[in-house]
């Protein structure tokens, strides 16, 4: 792949594209990223990249700035020549803005996705986006991974001999939760709140397993944590003893650390994905590296070979 392909990295994440060089044996991709004086991003490509297959890896979180960036490394790269450009978005911000919900409101993951494919990207990568309908909103090659790659062996050794149950946090995450249970042969419970009168106050149910003993929350992505924090303590009212919050994406927003301390929660991992500032880092944080199942689909894709099978467990 040396000569024929490059990986770049933005400004957001550049340890985890460090990291799926080293695995590829590759050096990572020579460009020079700043501001000047107002603000305003500038990007210079420091090596001859003309017929060159080019990857660029940049999680958008911050989203405003880093997906800025993100459209100007690819249209640099596409005015430099490269012969493919592959956006590679471990994070996709605005992923859940992805429908009208009310009225006169943006569909603001329909829109970023146009700016990446009108600024010259012609695949891209992403990996368990919070909206999956998002892949339709490109007429690109878009390949969609799945942390489960990540998490599955660590999660078989984290539950080795002990019965545990899978919970979604909520509805929306019972399709993401029921993929796990299928993978480690666990039961599924799910978090249900509603209101049952008007003006009520909100209330929690667990649908499943009510008395659930060990306790795996899976979810898509922790941003304020108050989702998975509401499900624990519920949990822990039902007498569960051990539980674990898996996750792919640790945003870790606001008073998100605090609430998680605070919480009867034993053990949260998530993937770096995203680049997790050392302030947020917290005794129970667990931090998987997703740049091997990266670096193996950049491979793939380099080679026109099959994604689909890195998910064949």
């Amino acid at each position: 792949m040396k000569n024929k392909a490059r990986i770049f990295s933005g400004r957001s994440n550049p340890d985890l594209t460090r990291g799926i060089n080293e695995i590829l044996g590759m050096p990572t991709g020579k460009i020079a990223l700043g501001n000047f004086s107002d603000g305003e991003i500038w990007i210079r490509i420091e090596e001859n990249i003309r017929g060159t297959d080019v990857f660029i890896v940049q999680p958008t979180n911050p989203p405003a700035e880093n997906i800025l960036e993100l459209l100007l490394i690819i249209d640099a790269a596409r005015r430099a020549s490269a012969k493919r450009i592959t956006a590679v978005i471990p994070y996709y911000g605005y992923a859940r803005q992805d429908r009208k919900d009310q009225p006169r409101v943006p569909i603001s993951s329909r829109l970023i996705m146009d700016e990446i494919v009108n600024a010259g990207a012609d695949r891209i990568v992403a990996m368990d986006l919070h909206s999956t309908q998002i892949q339709g909103f490109v007429n690109i090659p878009f390949d969609h991974l799945y942390a489960k790659g990540i998490f599955i062996e660590p999660l078989k050794k984290l539950t080795a001999g002990k019965d545990f149950t899978i919970v979604a946090p909520d509805v929306g995450g019972i399709k993401f939760a029921r993929s796990y249970a299928q993978i480690l042969g666990f039961p599924l419970s799910i978090i249900d709140k509603r209101r049952p009168q008007p003006n009520q106050a909100e209330v929690m149910n667990v649908i499943g397993e009510c008395c659930v003993k060990n306790a795996l929350l899976i979810d898509d992505m922790i941003d304020t944590g108050g989702t998975v924090v509401q499900a624990a303590r519920l949990l822990k009212e039902n007498g569960a003893e051990t539980i674990v919050v898996v996750a792919t994406h640790g945003l870790f927003s606001g008073n998100c650390v605090q609430h998680m301390m605070d919480a009867p929660i034993d053990k949260v991992i998530v993937t770096n994905s995203l680049s997790i500032p050392r302030e947020r880092v917290f005794p129970k944080l667990e931090i998987l590296s997703a740049a091997p199942m990266l670096a193996e689909a950049i491979k793939r894709i380099h080679f026109e070979q099959s994604i689909s099978t890195l998910f064949d467990f």
